[in-house]
């Protein structure tokens, strides 16, 4: 039979030579595939940060004024930095290679013969072919086209298919939903229109992350308490405590150092990275790094049936004449196949009916109707072997047939046992006609059978138990997705919509999408109206598909997941790509994002606690004009045990606590109190050194003093932060506790930290108070727990 898709013949596109030519004089789609920054951007966006500058300037000024163990913490800050700019070349090094593998390319027609190409070989001037699914990489004019139909929403707004014919124009970026045909390629490279809009908006920062956001606003608000404290520290070690400048100097710079948070936003950096490292080990290309956050915050998932829950593959299983055809199945069998291979790029349902009835030779095909997502049908206008001609229509029966025709009860049936039916009708009718459905005639039932994923029931077990409601939207009949879905043990499977019976308004359609599970017959608009439904009613929806039809609802979700066998123009928009098409590696992206999300809630309490206890420390010694307590190296020490290292512990953990909004708040309810509890205690221990001890050694006895109280309580807000305890956990906080006392305990140690202990009565009292202070700490936290909520 011939193909009126694909006349290569009047169309052979360019030569070899013509291409060689266009590659030479630069007409290349140069445009780089990115998945992540650059390794410039990377290196720049590490080192050149606000906070940064500021150690760096405050490192500098105590080179100068000495001595070098007072200027650790720049040591720590570029170990920092260095160790962010490895996670991140890490991640972009998996990314980029994941990007390879799931880079769509291209068919263009090259001296005659089509050819798959890399989207960065596509030159001015080339064939291209577009078939269901696929996106338009390049601007260009339509040569071919067979029912060609491009959605061009993504880049306008409109939200109807366009028909294209020969002339037309074609905008990159839109994508094929039905028939197909062949453009050429009129603007490359930069000059595409896609490429221009591309370039206003980075792939790395689209997806909204509350987690940078949060720390962002966090660090905004350090940065304006730090320059008024810094002012009234350095007067008040020089005017009021007549110390020379060195020392002034040298106490202010203590006193701004541990204000600075810096390390947050370096492990902050460092999970993401890992994370991002971690999926793609499991096939898992995540496009945008904050999208591992969002799908951690993830409580609803819309899941469309073919490819997530079934797989893509599916077989004929029986093939039901009706009574009143009065038609032979041979016949039946025959236009069948001449149906199948009338379309040069079959969707799923129409691939089995071809691999069931391969034999159409014979008739000829002078029309085609090419399925639509919309339609929910196809069609071919056929010439039979003898003189026998005809127009057919294949598609879904509750649409083809008017409501209550008596095939429909059969079909319902069928439908209840899980299975996919199609009706083979005959119409009088033009297929380019609106009405071509009117007064079909119906001829067959062709029966299907979906293939279950195996994984799928686990899947969605996980879902359930994570408190993550499922919603199964599809295009296909709702009570044959419902038996689906009940197959899999989802819960309300039992209770499909049909969702052309569905609210158009998006408060009433909220309400009937939280009462059901399962909806049926749904179009692309209302799946993309469906997920703004949800997220009006404060949901964060994740949508997964792999099909065309899934793209307007993939772009409008707030986590777009897509199979890495689906259409080119899914991939395109969505924040998570599955390479390996398995709907079970979700769990361990939501089990990522969960890990980050709550591991840096953990860790960030830690680092705001002692940056509250250090302005309120400032605040006190502004006012009491007393001496600051401590030296830079003082507070290095404790930041490195308390803080440093046991925060890349405990932030690379296994956490599986459900990521929950207001990541500031959730922040500051603790570390708030904790700070107030130890910036107290460790400044009452001060004060009473500073009567207990004189002398020439009294201010290293005080400071000792004050440091070995603050090191107990950080050391006990650590202990609380690592709850729930498991061994390692245990090992974490002792082995911090260990490294204090082996400074306290080697005569070297305490001399480059200038800490000595002095005496027994006033060590015991900082014992003492820090106890104290410790039982403090356990009741604020149960008293804010239980009066703030999460």
């Amino acid at each position: 039979m011939s193909d009126p898709a694909v006349p290569a013949v009047s169309h052979p596109g360019l030569t070899a030579t013509e291409v060689a030519a266009r590659v030479a004089r630069g007409e290349v789609n140069d445009v780089p595939v990115r998945s992540s920054r650059s390794i410039t951007e990377i290196v720049r966006a590490n080192v050149f940060t606000r906070f940064n500058a500021i150690i760096g300037v405050l490192f500098l000024i105590i080179l100068v004024v000495g001595p070098i163990q007072d200027g650790l913490f720049g040591f720590v800050i570029v170990a920092n930095t260095a160790i962010g700019i490895v996670q991140e070349l890490r991640a972009k090094k998996t990314l980029d290679s994941l990007a390879v593998i799931g880079e769509a390319k291209p068919t263009v027609r090259r001296d005659g013969a089509p050819t798959s190409v890399r989207t960065g070989e596509i030159v001015l001037g080339d064939l291209i072919e577009l078939g269901p699914g696929e996106k338009c990489v390049v601007d260009g004019e339509v040569r071919e086209a067979d029912g060609l139909e491009i959605d061009e929403s993504l880049l306008t707004g409109e939200a109807d298919p366009v028909l294209k014919k020969p002339g037309d124009a074609v905008m990159s970026g839109s994508f094929v939903v039905a028939g197909g045909g062949a453009y050429t390629a009129t603007k490359v490279g930069r000059e595409a229109y896609a490429a221009q809009l591309a370039e206003e908006a980075s792939r790395f920062t689209l997806v909204h992350s509350e987690l940078r956001t949060g720390i962002s606003q966090i660090l905004k608000y350090v940065t304006w308490m730090m320059v008024p404290v810094a002012i009234g520290l350095i007067l008040s070690q020089l005017v009021v405590q007549r110390h020379d400048w060195k020392e002034a100097v040298r106490r202010m710079v203590a006193g701004i150092v541990p204000m600075v948070p810096e390390g947050l936003v370096l492990l902050t950096s460092v999970a993401f990275a890992i994370g991002v490292v971690r999926l793609g080990r499991k096939q898992c290309l995540v496009q945008e790094l904050p999208a591992i956050e969002g799908l951690a915050r993830v409580d609803v998932v819309c899941l469309d049936k073919t490819g997530t829950l079934t797989e893509g593959g599916m077989d004929v299983t029986e093939l039901r004449l009706l009574p009143a055809a009065r038609a032979d199945e041979g016949y039946v069998r025959q236009v069948l196949g001449a149906l199948g291979a009338s379309d040069p790029r079959p969707n799923a349902s129409l691939q089995a009916i071809i691999d069931a009835y391969p034999d159409g030779s014979g008739w000829h095909c002078t029309e085609t109707l090419p399925f639509s997502s919309a339609r929910k049908y196809s069609g071919a206008s056929l010439d039979g072997p003898d003189a026998e001609s005809g127009s057919w229509l294949l598609g879904a029966p509750d649409v083809l047939l008017p409501e209550g025709h008596t095939a429909l009860g059969e079909v319902e049936d069928l439908n209840a046992q899980g299975l996919r039916v199609l009706l083979l009708a005959r119409t009088e009718r033009e297929l380019g006609d609106p009405g071509v459905t009117q007064g079909v005639r119906p001829t067959a039932l062709v029966v299907l059978e979906q293939r279950l994923r195996t994984d799928a029931a686990d899947t969605l077990r996980y879902f359930a138990e994570q408190h993550v409601s499922a919603k199964v939207i599809s295009g296909d009949n709702a009570v044959s997705v419902g038996a689906v879905a009940a197959k899999l043990a989802l819960t309300g499977a039992e209770s499909p919509v049909d969702a052309r019976r569905l609210p158009a308004g998006r408060g009433e359609m909220a309400e009937a999408l939280d009462r059901g599970a399962v909806f049926g017959r749904v179009t692309p608009q209302q799946k993309r109206d469906m997920v703004g439904a949800l997220q009006s009613r404060g949901h964060t929806v994740a949508m997964t598909g792999d099909g065309v039809n899934d793209v307007l609802a993939l772009k409008d979700a707030d986590i777009g997941v897509s199979m890495g066998s689906g259409s080119e123009a899914t991939r395109a928009v969505a924040q998570i790509v599955l390479l390996d098409n398995s709907f079970a590696s979700l769990p361990s992206v939501v089990a990522e994002g969960r890990r980050v999300i709550g591991n840096i809630t953990r860790v960030a309490t830690l680092f705001l606690t002692k940056t509250v206890y250090s302005v309120l420390l400032a605040i006190l010694v502004v006012c009491t004009r007393v001496p600051y307590p401590f030296l830079p190296r003082h507070l290095t020490l404790l930041s490195t045990l308390t803080i440093g290292v046991p925060a890349f512990f405990l932030a690379l953990a296994p956490n599986k606590e459900r990521a929950r909004p207001h990541f500031v708040r959730r922040v500051m309810r603790y570390a708030l109190p904790a700070g107030l509890i130890a910036g107290l205690a460790t400044f009452g221990v001060y004060v009473l050194a500073r009567g207990y001890y004189s002398g020439a050694d009294a201010l290293g006895a005080q400071t000792s003093a004050a440091t070995l109280t603050l090191f107990l309580v950080s050391i006990w807000v650590l202990a609380i932060i690592a709850r729930p305890y498991t061994w390692w956990r245990v090992v974490l906080v002792l082995a911090m506790g260990a490294g204090f006392l082996v400074v306290l305990a080697i005569p070297w140690l305490q001399q480059f930290f200038a800490l000595k202990l002095v005496g027994t009565t006033l060590p015991w009292a900082a014992v003492g108070i820090a106890v104290v202070a410790g039982v403090v700490l356990e009741f604020a936290w149960r008293w804010v727990g239980r009066k703030f909520p999460a």
